[in-house]
């Protein structure tokens, strides 16, 4: 019988991955059904021939290039659990960025909050999550994508209001202290649109027009309406993309424009505020 080890460090050399070691961890653990200290805990323990088997056809389905939260059908994001399938983005480390900065930039105890495109709705309930006492309102375009963050909102026992609309569409004017989005950032020509996880989401939620900048224009525009004199906007954008996205904003009047990196040093979320001369 093969080893909990053995069978990692097999799995891991399978997986064309940069996490290939935490997905075959991942993997094992759920067919294990136990949490990954385990695995580390007892290293030379056995595997039964059944649980082996269902590890293996897991496994096949990630060196097929099937994204591990999919296979899993969640994924960890801030201090939540949520459920994922194919019809929205699947949550990444790096937007955790954009919750941050929010918390950061808005101490508040009291605000009006909407998150835009929100999938899974994992920007929304991680700030819930943080600020009870913030009213946070979550939109998508997808019906999919809303029964999926409404599920998670219950899940998790987080009260959020999640409606269908193409973004800030059917938004009362000057209703909202706080716009984020995590929208499509990705030129239709991107080459990583043939690679790794993203070839298994939505296009819809990754592709903008405009060499990627279409959305992202789209909603700094329609945020100008929506938020209060004093209001902030943050958005999430590519790693080469926030110099056009600080010149997008302050274009259109916004002031205090700044960008934030990412946990790995790339440039990733661009913020502005709604200035008094709009009222």
């Amino acid at each position: 019988m093969a080893t909990i080890a053995e069978t990692i460090n097999e799995a891991a050399a399978s997986i064309a991955s940069d996490t290939s070691r935490l997905d075959a961890e991942l993997l094992l653990a759920h067919a294990l059904g136990v949490g990954r200290s385990y695995l580390f805990t007892w290293p030379d323990r056995s595997i039964a021939d059944a649980q082996l088997m269902t590890f293996n056809t897991l496994l096949a389905r990630r060196v097929a290039g099937e994204p591990v939260a999919h296979i899993l059908g969640c994924q960890g994001f801030w201090s939540l659990q949520l459920a994922v399938n194919p019809s929205t983005l699947i949550p990444r480390p790096d937007t955790e960025v954009l919750v941050e900065t929010a918390l950061s930039l808005c101490r508040r105890d009291t605000l009006d909050v909407i998150d835009l495109g929100t999938g899974t709705g994992a920007i929304a309930l991680a700030l819930k999550s943080e600020r009870p006492r913030w009213r946070v309102v979550a939109t998508d375009a997808s019906p999919q994508a809303c029964r999926l963050a409404r599920s998670n909102a219950q899940a998790n026992q987080l009260d959020i209001n999640v409606f269908c609309a193409d973004w800030l569409h059917g938004v009362a004017d000057e209703s909202m202290d706080v716009v984020l989005s995590n929208p499509p950032y990705i030129d239709a020509n991107d080459p990583h649109l043939n690679q790794g996880d993203v070839r298994f989401e939505p296009l819809s939620a990754l592709v903008a027009d405009g060499a990627g900048l279409a959305d992202l224009r789209s909603i700094a525009e329609q945020a100008l309406r929506v938020l209060r004199p004093g209001g902030h906007l943050l958005m999430e954008h590519g790693y080469d993309q926030h110099e056009a996205v600080q010149q997008i904003l302050k274009r259109l009047g916004y002031c205090d424009v700044n960008s934030v990196k990412d946990y790995g040093g790339q440039w990733r979320v661009t913020m502005g505020l709604k200035g008094y001369e709009h009222e």
